[in-house]
Parts: C-alpha cells; structure tokens; sequence
C-alpha cells in the first residue's frame, strides 16, 4: 500500500500517523522528492481501511501495490485447492457436476429427479428448501420439510446434498447439508458469511448479480478469515443492458478467477441464460474455458414446475448433456496434459 501525502505535510501530524502505521505491525518505506514525499507500507495490509488513511488531512491519495485479499489469493497459496466433498473433489483438474431442481416441491418430484441425476453421473444433488424470489407471492420454498425431503433424497440416490441458506436465524438446519450455498442475493450479507466461515461446511459462494470479480473474492476471504478454507466460486452471470437472455454469462471471468485465486471455479448456466436450450451449449463453453465445474437445473417436469421451469432440462436432455460435458471434459484435460 502506497501513501502520498499533500505538499508541506505537517511533521507533527505526520510522525503521529507514523506511530499509528507502526503499532500495526506495519514497516514503512519513506520516498521525498522535491514536492512530493510518500510512504510504502510492508506488511499484511489486507487489514488496513484505506478511508481511514483517506480521511487524515495531510494524506491525498492512498493506492493497494496487492489485492486486498490474501487466504483467497493465488500469490499466497499457487497450488489449486481441491475440495473434498465425502470423496467428491472439485478443483485442482477434479471436475463435478451439480444437478436437480431449483426448488424442493414434493417427495415423488424430489426422488425421481435425484435417482435420474445419479444414474446419468452426477456428482453432487442440488435442490432449494428456501428460495429467494423478486415478487413476495412466488413460491417461496417447503423451508423445514423441503429440508427433509432433501436429505431422504440424499440416502435414495447416496449423492452428497447442496443447498442455500438465506439466514443465520436457519444455520442449526443445514447440519446434515454437505455443501451450502451461498446465492447471489446473499454474496454480500458479510454477517452470513462469517457465520459460515465458522463452520467445516463446504460453502458454494455464487457471484452477485452486479458484482465485480474483486468482490467475490472479497467475499470468499469473509468466509476464509473465519477459518473455513473449503469454498467454491460459482460464476452464474451478471446483470447488462441485453435482454435477450436472463443474465450474461461472464465466461471470461472462469480464466480470470484462476489466475486470481486458488479456489474452485464452476459455473451455473441455468440461472446465466434462464432458456433451456442454451443450457447446454453454454456449459460445453464453459468446461472449454476451465471451469471445475457445473450446476444444472434439472426437472421431470419442467413445464409444471414451481420455479424456474423454462431453465430446467429433463432427465433425459440432462443424461444426453453429461455425455457430451464427459467428451469436452476429456478433450480439454488432453489438451492440457
């Protein structure tokens, strides 16, 4: 971090700020020219409120030399961190597939499409208990019992559960959950996310809907300054002028994230594009780009569907979409090797 102070700075006012830095735990690197002087500070800064530093008087500019994120940062920790669900692992050449309906509706709905996801290699069942909808006369989510029927699905089909939580006040709920969600509504809800980061959980963090890429990972070192490590970025799309489509899917941010972080990246295309026949393209691109993984809404019947229904696949476009996902999958590891 680099401080520059406005010209005929005070000494006084400047050695007070000094002992301030220093108590920190902080080095300083002094730069005077002929009418400028400067501070280079050494150490962990990622602590250090740049408006606390902004608000002095004798300060008129202060810039980050590194991001302000370290646990998350790819310069701290260059090895890819795998996450291991159960022996599910994602990251670090691990790729997996997230699968199910967006919302819990029925026991029969729940099993049937958790049996179908299993049997066409899914690696994970997703399915919402509680849902985060615009207007306050959707459907809002079974809450408790959809948690139930989750976690009956769970032992039906023997593949691990993710699923999101919208507050703190539910946190006791999700004990049996293997990976919770953290939606784009709730990416910035700092105080959730430092509940969760007091947990072992896993924690799939989607990006916001507006948000920058710097934001998700700032959010993720929520999580990680906590003490919990296990975190999966999920880009889902962001919010532009088109609308053609629900969201814009960022492919770009999959290649960005990884040269910035260390953590999984995997993409939702079904919630990015909010069409069912752009699903699968857009998960093939999006393995090609690099992404650890996928999560798809699947449906046995999409068309009666409680929640986003015209971006869910049927069990069958889902088992012909894994083969395909399986040969790209493939294709890019070549490459790779």
């Amino acid at each position: 971090m680099i401080i520059i102070f406005k010209e005929n700075a005070p000494e006084k006012e400047l050695g007070a700020l000094r002992e301030e830095i220093k108590s920190l735990g902080l080095e300083i690197h002094e730069s005077v020219g002929e009418k400028t002087r400067l501070w280079g500070l050494v150490g962990d800064t990622s602590r250090v409120d740049m408006d606390w530093l902004s608000a002095r008087q004798i300060v008129d500019e202060v810039k980050r030399v590194q991001e302000p994120y370290k646990k998350a940062n790819r310069k701290f920790h260059p090895k890819d961190t795998v996450v291991d669900i159960h022996g599910k692992k994602i990251g670090g050449g691990h790729f997996q597939v997230i699968a199910g309906p967006c919302s819990i509706e029925s026991e029969e709905q729940m099993n049937s499409v958790a049996k179908s996801v299993a049997k066409s290699g899914a690696g994970f069942l997703r399915g919402g208990a509680f849902k985060p909808r615009t207007s306050p006369y959707a459907f809002q989510g079974l809450h408790n019992e959809g948690l139930k029927l989750l976690l009956e699905a769970k032992k039906a089909c023997g593949l691990p559960v993710v699923t999101e939580l919208m507050s703190v006040q539910h946190i006791d709920l999700f004990q049996d959950v293997d990976v919770i969600q953290i939606g784009a509504r709730n990416m910035q809800n700092f105080e959730l996310l430092k509940e969760v980061g007091k947990l072992k959980t896993p924690v799939l963090l989607k990006r916001g809907l507006a948000n920058t890429l710097e934001e998700l990972l700032m959010s993720a070192e929520y999580i990680m300054a906590g003490g919990n490590e296990n975190v999966i970025l999920c880009e889902r799309g962001i919010r532009t002028f088109e609308t053609s489509t629900r969201n814009t899917l960022d492919l770009s941010a999959i290649p960005m994230l990884k040269s910035k972080t260390h953590l999984p990246v995997i993409v939702d295309p079904s919630h990015a594009c909010g069409i069912r026949w752009m699903v699968e393209p857009m998960a093939l691109a999006a393995v090609a780009a690099g992404a650890d993984g996928l999560m798809i809404e699947v449906h046995n019947d999409p068309e009666k569907a409680l929640c986003d229904g015209p971006q869910s696949l049927t069990p069958e476009m889902f088992d012909q979409l894994m083969g395909k996902v399986g040969s790209m999958v493939r294709f890019v590891k070549n490459l790779s090797a």
